[in-house]
């Protein structure tokens, strides 16, 4: 993931879980309800399933 997106990545599941498993779905899911806007994006340079949130300025 490019540090230009801004996000930061909370998890990383590799793209070959089992049929019928969506194990970062599940993780973000978790956060959303924590309140932590987590969404899944796409590696596919590193094959993985990436649960991100938004960055935060830390100025």
């Amino acid at each position: 993931m490019s540090a230009a997106m801004g996000a930061k990545v909370l998890e990383r599941f590799p793209a070959g879980a089992p049929r019928g498993s969506w194990p970062a779905e599940e993780y973000a899911a978790r956060r959303r309800a924590e309140g932590e806007p987590a969404k899944v994006i796409m590696d596919i340079m590193s094959d993985a399933f990436l649960v991100v949130v938004p960055g935060r300025d830390e100025d």
